[in-house]
């Protein structure tokens, strides 16, 4: 019965589809790259408020994403600010929705005419370096693809992007001194700190960028080290070219703050010029070619990427783009696009909600990124070459975020990807022999940034989901090692802290999910009885979590939604709600009707819009499954309720669509989730909450490798703007009478149906 259901489904799928996309050629034209796409940068705006997403051509989860990029330096970690008025050129790796100062920006190309410029200048006097004004009414983002007018020059410069490389096609007046120029220095947060261009032949170079924590990057310098090699070919022979290189005293610092003072910048400017070099490697080197150009006429430059070996870029842009067909390459990126977002179809509602959906899609595939080469061969932390064998090594978690729904997600949609990342962190381990799971990492460097142990939650997930083509027991090992080396120690507690010791707690009950599985009872109950530290940090003066700093002593107390006391980026009344393991315990503790009353007034409190606040601050993530809690305290309808406000007033369809940093694809995965109708409370549980859809039917195309069934439906009958309560629900055509379902239910297929009014459906 359930496979001729599955059956009728799919069919009745492809046929709505067509009628989805009257108006649209593929899914991938509901995409918007532009929502979110603004950081500090020109901004009067709160950092805060800032999406910082790029909007670039990338490819799913592939190795290049190349972006415009507005300004250096400062607190804009995509590089692009909606609100800048220049361009400084465009670079070929990115990171999409943080905040910390940023990385990558590598590899950055500008055409130009006219003198050369060896600087980017400033946005208050482009004419001194070869930065450009653009307006927004000459730029078009699409998935896949991006061009704007550059004004100062009159070129049109177009980007597309395969998986490991990228072209770019520029299109110039008549000129006698026109040019395509790159500064190998460049980078988002800093600078790299040595570079080396060769001259391959008379159409192409080769080189690399190396970049350390002495040149900034992310966090200013937090560890991460990495060299970005290039293979790149010019459609116009290398017949007049060149070099630039400054030169800067031994002592001088490189990183975010210095690389941005008039003093460092006029060292730059006055870079020497040498023409016809063949070879070269310095500290902060530029390469350009020069050619007179008639009106109209198109010069195309495209390039491999590697983070392993120059001989790793030149394959990748041999397997990606052996052509010089920029439109090709366009179809292919967005083909790809198409492939991927149609693992989900949606039906119903306006363009407006689609558009809304399949950007925040998009967005869930940007990482964890690809980070091998074509020959299967990545860059290991201990700096040596290595195969991924049976798996793609992958890069970017940020883990203290991206547990919450963006992995969750990917174990629905992307079960593969999830296995390749747990795979990428087990081998990672390996070569640092430390035998942990990673918080925040980048470039298979484990940053440390945040707290808590989220590569453990990512891991007991993914495992008691059965996503398991990896050596399990070295991944229980490592959550082992994790979890016990980042605890909060004999006494219960981690001394005056509430995030840490919740965030703890929940890691432990994790570790202790696995034990249980393995058949290790007496560790499982050894880590079960660690999670209920969170009980520790209640105090019943204040009623509420506070911070212990001993076991007569506690933080001093400012009130609950003052931010600080113990909590990373909140205050106590947002990470209070953190015991996601054991909510049951958390309302006895606190007595249950006192929960539902303080849960209540948490929403009730909230501004419209769910931007930076003291009580649900959808811009941050400690507080993304809270909605989710009323399920849990017998409120279901109040779930329903404030899901689909935030769904409607926290995201929308401009550049302003997104009320908080996308946080490497979370915050576009909770809309994704909630939007379709499920959501987890707790990873590692194997259940998601029963919310109300945005959509009338939302389909998921399930990977056979991973699930029994073809297609899991959630559909809600007469769903609209104002029915957004759950009067009854249906599993397979058999009655649902609790608000939750379980991922084994969802990957055998079937179908969730859904009876929708517009009045709750109170059963206390």
């Amino acid at each position: 019965m359930r496979n001729y259901l599955s059956i009728i489904l799919f069919l009745s799928v492809i046929l709505a589809s067509f009628s989805t996309l009257a108006q649209k050629s593929t899914i991938a034209d509901f995409v918007n790259p532009m929502i979110g796409a603004f950081s500090p940068s020109g901004s009067k705006l709160a950092g805060k408020d800032c999406g910082r997403t790029l909007p670039g051509a990338t490819t799913p989860f592939g190795l290049v994403q190349l972006s415009p990029d507005t300004n250096t330096g400062g607190d804009n970690g995509n590089g692009y600010s909606w609100f800048n008025k220049t361009i400084e050129g465009f670079s070929f790796t990115h990171l999409s929705g943080v905040g910390w100062g940023g990385d990558l920006g590598n590899f950055l190309v500008m055409p130009t005419t006219g003198p050369l410029k060896t600087f980017k200048g400033s946005e208050a006097n482009v004419d001194e370096g070869y930065r450009s004004r653009f307006s927004h009414d000459n730029e078009v983002a699409k998935a896949g693809y991006y061009s704007v007018v550059l004004d100062k020059y009159n070129v049109k410069a177009e980007l597309t992007a395969a998986p490991r490389s990228g072209i770019l096609r520029f299109t110039f007046p008549k000129n006698e001194l026109s040019r395509i120029q790159i500064d190998l220095s460049r980078r988002v947060g800093g600078t790299s700190v040595e570079q080396y261009v060769k001259v391959e032949n008379d159409h192409t170079i080769s080189g690399w960028m190396k970049c350390t924590p002495d040149g900034g990057g992310w966090g200013n310098g937090a560890r991460v080290w990495y060299t970005v090699y290039f293979y790149c070919e010019f459609s116009k022979p290398l017949t007049h070219y060149g070099v630039w290189s400054a030169e800067f005293p031994a002592d001088w610092k490189r990183k975010n703050g210095e690389v941005n003072t008039p003093e460092y910048q006029q060292l730059v400017a006055n870079a020497k010029v040498s023409y016809n070099i063949k070879e070269q490697q310095g500290k902060h080197l530029g390469f350009f070619t020069e050619f007179a150009t008639e009106e109209g006429e198109q010069v195309s430059m495209k390039s491999g990427i590697s983070f392993v070996n120059v001989e790793g870029a030149k394959g990748n842009l041999a397997n990606d783009i052996s052509h010089w067909n920029f439109d090709q390459v366009v179809h292919e990126s967005k083909s790809a696009w198409t492939k991927a977002l149609s693992k989900v179809m949606v039906t119903g509602t306006n363009d407006a909600d689609k558009i809304k959906f399949y950007t925040a899609m998009y967005r869930t595939m940007v990482d964890p990124r690809n980070f091998t080469d074509y020959n299967g061969n990545f860059m290991g932390s201990d700096q040596k070459i290595h195969p991924a064998v049976g798996y793609t090594a992958r890069t970017i978690f940020s883990g203290w975020d991206v547990f919450r729904s963006q992995f969750p997600l990917q174990t629905i949609i992307n079960p593969e990807v999830v296995n390749d990342a747990i795979n990428t962190w087990i081998e990672t381990a390996d070569f640092r022999g430390d035998h942990s799971t990673p918080k925040w990492e980048i470039m298979n460097y484990n940053t440390g940034v945040m707290l808590g142990n989220p590569g453990v939650v990512v891991m007991a997930d993914a495992y008691m989901k059965g996503i398991r083509n990896y050596d399990v027991e070295k991944a229980y090992q490592n959550c082992k090692a994790t979890v016990d080396g980042n605890s909060s120690g004999r006494e219960g507690y981690l001394k005056g802290s509430i995030s840490g010791t919740l965030e703890n707690a929940y890691s432990e009950w994790c570790v202790g999910q696995m034990a249980k599985s393995f058949g290790r009872l007496e560790e499982a109950k050894f880590y079960d009885q660690k999670s209920h530290a969170y009980k520790n940090i209640w105090n019943k003066e204040v009623s509420w979590f506070r911070g212990r700093l001993s076991d007569t002593e506690w933080l001093p107390w400012k009130g609950k939604t003052v931010h600080g006391q113990g909590c990373a980026e909140s205050n106590p009344y947002q990470q209070g709600w953190f015991v996601p393991h054991d909510v049951p315990g958390m309302m006895q503790l606190m007595g249950k009707q006192f929960f539902i009353d303080e849960l209540t007034a948490f929403f009730d409190k909230s501004p419209d819009n769910f931007k930076w606040n003291d009580y649900y601050n959808h811009p941050n993530e400690p507080v993304h499954h809270v909605p989710y809690l009323f399920n849990e305290a017998g409120k279901p309808w109040l779930t329903q309720k404030w899901t689909r406000k935030i769904c409607s007033n926290a995201y929308g369809t401009d550049v302003f669509g997104l009320s908080g940093n996308d946080d490497v694809g979370q915050m576009s995965a909770w809309y994704v989730l909630s939007a379709m109708g499920i959501h987890p409370i707790c990873p590692g549980d194997n259940k998601y909450q029963i919310t109300s859809p945005v959509f009338e039917k939302a389909t998921i195309f399930l990977d056979q490798r991973y699930a029994t069934g073809r297609t899991f439906a959630i559909v809600a009958k007469n769903n609209s703007a104002e029915n957004i309560y759950i009067q009854s629900m249906k599993l397979n055509d058999q009655p649902l009478d609790r608000f939750w379902i379980t991922h084994q239910e969802i990957i055998a297929g079937g179908i969730l149906e859904m009876e929708m009014g517009s009045k709750p459906n109170i059963k206390e």
